[in-house]
């Protein structure tokens, strides 16, 4: 029976992949609610043909991972890449956080880069990462947690040799599930997160969500209310709630899921009466500065909930680039400014629409 799991499991893999390619050369639930379309960029103008990481760090630079490039840093004046020519242990960048002493990490397909503002230093197996894949949290008491396809891992002083840090795993409990389903691989933790009473969370892939409160586990899958076992994406509101956005199977015959969750420590609120936010593909949520919730919804646009309604925002200057809004990343900087990161380039929100930023800008 483990070798029949085994051999679906490499179908869907492959299903999920062509799927993929697919989908992105599709212009099918592109948005017609924009503003006057301009010619088509050649796409080696762009940050990256796909942006899926934005951080700003203590220093104000804006940091944009790709899917090819490596890293770009803005610093206010000019944009610099940072790729596996300089000492990047990837050039697929899916993940950036700074830890206590101003060293930015990176997480890749490859392993794990720390860069200390001169020289990289790189992670993986030898080191005791493994999994592509790598996404980051860094907790309140500055631990750093990497997720990856192969599940998760804290990085502390190795017991074999004291002073030296390694990556270590760190065994997630499995749930009971009824039905199996998953995105892309079993375990997989697509996102990380700390609440506000220290909880962790981790979005795993066809598990659900686990919160670990220190001690012991608790699991949360379609049982108890998810959309979806996928969990893409997690975050708190400032009323204490927990957002939760999720994912498509790659199982045939598992359509009717994905979508988004809001959990109030006793049940889950799912929307299926708002379009794009049901039995959908969403792979990025985001609380802005003012509270205020971002939701990428494929196919759909960006929504924000203010706390009360959910406005819809799909005007766009370059729709010929990302014809099915995939919305990977969104940050809000220092200043203000709302940055997305699309299935076809970066972009800002100025006004109700959204401004492609290439390699020149526009920056301001």
């Amino acid at each position: 029976m483990i070798v029949m799991l085994l051999s679906k499991i490499t179908v869907y893999k492959c299903t999920l992949f062509l799927f993929s390619l697919l989908l992105l050369s599709s212009c099918e639930g592109q948005a017609t609610d924009k503003v006057e379309q301009q010619s088509s960029l050649p796409r080696d103008a762009q940050i990256g043909e796909y942006v899926v990481a934005i951080f700003e760090d203590s220093k104000g630079h804006l940091w944009f991972g790709t899917m090819s490039k490596g890293v770009a840093r803005y610093d206010g004046q000019q944009l610099q890449y940072f790729t596996t020519d300089d000492g990047l242990c990837g050039n697929t960048v899916l993940s950036l956080a700074e830890d206590s002493n101003g060293h930015i990490w990176m997480g890749t397909h490859s392993g794990a880069s720390r860069y200390d503002g001169k020289t990289f230093t790189n992670f993986g197996q030898k080191q005791g990462l493994h999994g592509a894949g790598c996404k980051f949290l860094i907790d309140s008491k500055g631990t750093l947690w990497a997720g990856t396809n192969h599940g998760l891992f804290r990085y502390q002083d190795s017991f074999l040799a004291p002073g030296q840090a390694t990556f270590q795993a760190f065994e997630l409990p499995i749930p009971e599930i009824d039905t199996l389903s998953f995105k892309w691989e079993l375990g997989k933790i697509w996102s990380l997160m700390e609440d506000s009473k220290g909880n962790l969370w981790f979005g795993r892939d066809g598990y659900g969500a686990c919160k670990f409160d220190g001690q012991s586990f608790t699991h949360f899958t379609k049982k108890e209310g998810l959309c979806s076992n996928i969990v893409s994406d997690i975050l708190e509101d400032r009323q204490g709630n927990i957002w939760l956005s999720s994912l498509k199977s790659a199982f045939p015959k598992h359509p009717k899921e994905g979508g988004l969750n809001r959990f109030d420590g006793k049940s889950f609120t799912q929307f299926p009466e708002v379009e794009g936010l049901h039995e959908n593909d969403i792979y990025t949520i985001y609380k802005d500065l003012s509270g205020n919730i971002w939701i990428g919804a494929l196919g759909i646009g960006a929504y924000r909930y203010d706390g009360k309604n959910f406005t819809l925002l799909n005007s766009i200057d370059h729709s010929d680039l990302t014809p099915v809004w995939g919305i990977q990343a969104i940050h809000e900087d220092r200043n203000g400014k709302l940055w997305f990161g699309f299935s076809g380039g970066l972009y800002r929100l100025k006004g109700p629409s959204f401004v492609n930023i290439q390699q020149n800008g526009p920056w301001r």
